[in-house]
């Protein structure tokens, strides 16, 4: 069902059991529906929280504003991040659920990561994919034992392979148990992507 009662147009879907419910983040022209069936996929029995970006981009629904292509309007990113993080409380309070563990593709994977460096105690956890560093000078951080994973793609023209690996490097500082990969990939997902996080989650929130 669509809820329109917090403060993002989301989707929640409720499960029984403890495992932590997951955070949906869509990519660029994505939808609260967009990861719906990767989030049943490579989590099955985890609650479903996904909300809607609420930046347009040439009527394409962002979580945060970009200046060009790569090249983030970080002003605007720390302002989303507090947002969201914002909502996440909110939706927590609202429908009983501890913290989720994010599951990001690109845009959603970016304003995940700046959560992480700028507001971690929000998520358990975060599967980033396709991500990169958010930030220019990325804020210290204490992500202490805190399972993430980063997924990304050799042949990816937007994210280059340096810069995931520069993120997967910031995190690992930062005390997060990390776990990044490489995939014969773009910037599309792939049936790889699916098994490797599904492997993921069902080792750290099974």
């Amino acid at each position: 069902m669509i809820e329109t009662k917090l403060s993002f147009t989301h989707r929640h879907s409720a499960e029984a059991g403890k495992a932590p419910p997951l955070l949906l983040l869509h990519g660029t022209g994505g939808d609260e529906n967009d990861l719906l069936p990767l989030g049943q996929l490579v989590a099955p029995g985890h609650a479903l929280l996904s909300p809607r970006g609420k930046v347009l981009e040439r009527g394409m629904p962002r979580f945060f504003r970009r200046l060009a292509e790569g090249v983030f309007d970080e002003e605007d990113l720390r302002k989303r991040t507090v947002e969201l993080a914002d909502f996440i409380e909110e939706a927590r309070d609202a429908y009983g659920l501890e913290a989720p563990v994010a599951l990001g593709f690109s845009n959603g994977a970016n304003i995940a990561a700046a959560m992480l460096l700028t507001r971690p105690r929000v998520l358990a956890g975060a599967a980033l994919l396709r991500p990169k560093v958010p930030f220019a000078e990325p804020p210290r951080a204490d992500l202490h034992g805190k399972p993430v994973l980063l997924l990304s793609g050799s042949a990816d023209p937007i994210v280059p392979a340096a810069d995931a690996r520069r993120l997967a490097s910031l995190l690992q500082a930062a005390g997060a148990n990390t776990q990044a990969e490489t995939l014969p990939a773009g910037h599309g997902l792939s049936q790889t992507d699916v098994n490797i996080a599904a492997s993921w989650f069902r080792g750290n929130f099974g």
